[in-house]
């Protein structure tokens, strides 16, 4: 098999045709596995192009049009995937929508789109539909993939696959060629998907992508690192996010590797493991996940045991900042490190289930420095990119030899990237959105007359060509005293410790930063419960005072960090509170994606951000409306101290 299939011009891929393509040249080769009771299911390239014509000839035979939208809500499942190629098959168009997302934010794109089909994974997500269905009179079917659990499946236009499917073989019969002839009257410029952004800042907007922008970054990325079709990779993020259907869709078609799916979001770690996945892509949240659940193993381990990790991380740090720095490490510390490697560094990447990776990513947001030369120092290729729903995920990418924390690389293939005078980045690429959905004011806001995209992200361009990026243009400000804030610089930091699971720093135009803090109930529940302290709760846990005390520690060590460059002497926080709830999606303080919604936080815990600039107060009492998983809602009330941090000298002079 060659390392690459040999790929279609670029001026006549869409995806249904790299699908035919890939059937037609390695058809026992496996595209998708999924685990199902605990046994991994391959199917083949011809599978998937057999299972992909009879759901479009169903789907045609129930009336999708060409330039239709269709709904497409679940997890990862090589049938949900078969329903998008289906549906692009027939010049339709899928769009993606968060499986965790309640019934009304469902309903948002549903009605923008006018979308008459919705396919589902499972009774939670018909039960979410048909509970405002009254508020959306064009849907008119509702196709699930598992029927379990359904008991309402007498709603109207309310089907399963299977039936889709055996309308698609009797459709096939009739009219044999129709799935080739609508294959064949499909166009790169034709759109190929509706993508929605994270809302951070009010309602999602919908990202229209044509098959060539889409293909012509995937195409990018995997030039870039070398893909090919023997890669493995594992799908567990939302496919509703563009970052996951960019790694396990639309490379997936373009090198023909192998997707996997995993059996449910809690065997993900378990799966990981037996996969061992080549090409790996996560946010940073899942990567300061693994390492919380490796800290609270190490804690627990025996003493031999955790002077050998600690020793062993902080040498393979120090080794591997030498390599990425340009350098060499001492002989000593090579020898040393091939005894850590063997003792510690391999059983630890295999645990990790990331001992196979060959290539691994991480975007959405900022990565923390000290979470960065963590995984680069334990031998995983772990790189940063750059890049939005609307460029199609690749801007600039960070070659294996260049990875640095400070930077996102450098431009990708077919980018043209600047900084404009307003230090902001504005860029070209074949990888644009072609349009907001119905929202010609924000696409004129972003795109200008020359094609160039402005991303609303302040940074600039290192003397070595790699774009460093501060923070969200609007985020970026000052303080009082005119020192430039940023506030993911702090976040960042104060989240590499495994105690804090959120933070939200404030400081524009104060004199000082504060901060919100969410403990990480699992982490912290360890670090009690080995202390014998007894808890009811998380919001028992987080008001404990060894536990206020513990996360003073930790940002007194983030100050001590910030105090050590000039830069950034000025942004230590000066106190900071410790929230009695999570942060959620639910109650609209984090995106769907979790990212925080600064402001709307800001508004939320209004009295509590201007209590703790009021140096006489030591405690706030707090009450928000918070939404439980099953709809209902309730207040929740506490009073929060007030705690202040230890502030530090700057210990360098500025040049």
């Amino acid at each position: 098999m060659d390392d690459w299939p040999a790929a279609q011009s670029g001026d006549t891929a869409t995806f249904p045709r790299l699908l035919l393509q890939h059937a037609r040249q390695r058809p026992n080769g496996v595209a998708w596995r999924e685990k199902k009771l605990g046994v991994w299911q391959p199917t083949t390239w011809a599978q998937a192009l057999d299972w992909v014509r009879c759901l479009a000839c169903g789907l045609a035979a129930l009336g999708l049009q060409r330039g239709e939208h269709v709904a497409i809500v679940g997890e990862n499942r090589p049938r949900l995937y078969a329903v998008m190629l289906a549906a692009q098959s027939l010049g339709a168009i899928p769009a993606a929508l968060y499986q965790d997302a309640v019934a009304a934010e469902l309903a948002y794109p549903l009605k923008l789109a006018t979308m008459r089909f919705a396919v589902v994974e499972d009774q939670e997500q018909v039960d979410k539909l048909l509970s405002v269905r009254e508020t959306l009179p064009l849907l008119e079917h509702i196709l699930f993939h598992d029927p379990r659990g359904l008991r309402r499946t007498t709603a109207q236009g309310l089907r399963s696959l299977d039936e889709v499917e055996e309308l698609g073989r009797q459709h096939l019969a009739l009219h044999p060629d129709r799935f080739e002839q609508a294959v064949a009257q499909g166009r790169p410029q034709d759109v190929a998907a509706l993508f929605f952004t994270s809302g951070t800042t009010g309602f999602p907007k919908g990202v229209v992508h044509t098959h060539a922008s889409l293909i012509d970054r995937a195409r990018a990325g995997a030039g870039f690192d070398r893909l090919t079709a023997r890669e493995e990779v594992l799908a567990y993020l939302p496919a509703a996010w563009i970052g996951q259907n960019i790694f396990s869709y639309a490379q997936h078609l373009v090198c023909g590797y192998t997707v996997n799916c995993p059996e449910s979001p809690s065997t993900v770690a378990i799966d990981l493991g037996e996969i061992g996945p080549t090409y790996y892509f996560a946010p940073p949240r899942v990567f300061e996940a693994l390492l919380t659940d490796v800290q609270i193993r190490m804690d627990d381990a025996a003493g031999f045991k955790r002077w050998l990790y600690r020793a062993s991380i902080a040498l393979a740090e120090r080794v591997q900042g030498e390599r990425d720095a340009g350098g060499h490490a001492a002989l000593r510390d090579r020898l040393l490190m091939l005894l850590a490697n063997a003792l510690m560094l391999a059983p630890l990447r295999n645990r990790l289930g990331l001992s196979r990776v060959r290539v691994a990513y991480t975007a959405g947001e900022a990565i923390g420095p000290e979470l960065f030369r963590f995984y680069r120092g334990i031998g995983i290729n772990l790189k940063q990119l750059y890049g939005s729903t609307e460029t199609a995920v690749f801007v600039c990418m960070q070659p294996d030899g260049g990875a640095r924390s400070d930077s996102v690389g450098l431009p990708a293939p077919g980018v043209e990237l600047r900084v404009s005078n307003s230090g902001e980045i504005v860029l070209r690429s074949a990888g644009l959105l072609r349009e907001y959905y119905l929202n010609p004011e924000a696409t004129a806001e972003v795109l200008d007359a020359d094609g160039w995209y402005h991303t609303g992200d302040a940074g600039w361009i290192e003397p070595d060509g790699q774009l460093r990026i501060i923070d969200r243009a609007k985020d970026v400000s000052r303080l009082a005293d005119g020192t430039l804030f940023a506030p993911k610089l702090i976040e960042n930091k104060l989240k590499f410790y495994p105690v804090i699971k959120e933070a939200v720093a404030y400081g524009a135009e104060r004199a000082h930063v504060v901060a919100l803090l969410n403990i990480d109930f699992a982490a912290v529940g360890n670090w009690a419960e080995k202390r014998a302290l007894p808890y009811s709760g998380y919001a028992d846990l987080a008001a404990r005072p060894e536990v206020l005390t513990l996360l003073a520690d930790c940002v007194a060590r983030v100050n001590a960090d910030l105090a050590t460059d000039p830069r950034t002497a000025g942004l230590q926080v000066h106190r900071f509170a410790v929230l009695h709830k999570e942060l959620d999606p639910d109650d609209e303080e984090l995106t769907r994606t979790r990212k925080v919604r600064r402001r709307f936080v800001a508004q939320k815990f209004a009295d509590l951000v201007d209590a703790l600039y009021d140096p006489g107060l030591r405690q706030q009492r707090l009450q928000v409306q918070v939404r439980f998983d099953d709809g209902r809602t309730s207040s929740v009330q506490a009073d929060l101290p007030l705690i202040d941090a230890a502030i530090h000298p700057a210990l360098r002079q500025a040049a």
